[in-house]
């Protein structure tokens, strides 16, 4: 059964996301463990029925080295034993900054969390080799308390602030480190507890950055599935909320992002 049929029944929100998320893992590690993203060209029906991880963490492992250095993973994305324990990252010395507490940790993997905001980070000036931060820069400022945490501090309406993230990690960074970075993408709007980026946006990030130098890739949600794209075709995109109630989920609808671009940029 499809997430478009389990939505389209209408059957609880709690057996939606639960059915939502044993599939998604599953294909999730079937596209690791074949290792065979094309940022060039996707496979017609490529992640049909999914969101945007289907293409972050492959797009990521794809040109991410298996080598020794310091990994930070700024946001928790990767915080799943299934992705922790991909051979890429085993050697890697693995640090996590995140807002709150999440319900797993794998400190038995000798992974280091820190609980903390990113606009502030705590480690000290060009420490890390790697950092990744999939989907994470386009809530920082917004209304976090929806999901990550309950201290109503958290609840800002902040929408620049993501540029101080950026200044952040690149401060910690070491030169010629590679900075991995994904956002929803396509026409800017202001979800409340996340925004979508538009081209501006990200030549922001860019300049906040100031990279010596970048590769950018671009995705896009059909009814066939994700495919490659660029700033022209992804304009247009808009992020569907699944957690919106005015608004109905329709078969072809993005499962979230409705484009998504992927920034590797060199310290």
């Amino acid at each position: 059964m499809s997430l478009h049929d389990i939505v389209n029944r209408r059957l609880s929100n709690r057996i939606v996301r639960f059915c939502y998320a044993i599939y998604k893992k599953h294909r999730i590690i079937e596209s690791l463990r074949l290792g065979s993203f094309d940022i060039t060209k996707l496979e017609r029906g490529y992640g049909l029925g999914l969101d945007e991880r289907l293409i972050e963490y492959p797009w990521l492992f794809s040109s991410l080295p298996s080598k020794e250095g310091n990994f930070l993973d700024a946001g928790s994305v990767l915080n799943f034993d299934y992705i922790l324990s991909l051979p890429t990252l085993v050697q890697k010395k693995i640090f996590i900054s995140t807002l709150a507490p999440e319900k797993h940790s794998f400190w038995n993997k000798s992974i280091s969390y820190v609980y903390e905001d990113l606009r502030d980070i705590c480690y000290k000036n060009n420490f890390f080799d790697w950092i990744v931060c999939l989907s994470v820069i386009e809530h920082i400022g917004l209304d976090n308390t929806k999901f990550y945490t309950n201290n109503p501090a958290n609840d800002e309406q902040a929408l620049d602030a993501y540029i101080v993230v950026i200044r952040e990690l690149h401060r910690v960074l070491k030169p010629g480190g590679h900075l991995y970075l994904s956002v929803p993408f396509g026409s800017h709007r202001n979800y409340g507890w996340l925004q979508t980026f538009n081209s501006n946006m990200v030549d922001t990030v860019l300049d906040a950055f100031s990279p010596t130098s970048y590769t950018e890739h671009h995705f896009r949600y059909d009814s066939d599935g994700w495919k490659v794209s660029s700033r022209t075709e992804s304009g247009a995109c808009q992020y569907f909320d699944l957690y919106d109630k005015a608004r109905e989920y329709q078969n072809g609808d993005p499962i979230a992002a409705g484009a998504v671009v992927c920034l590797e940029l060199v310290k």
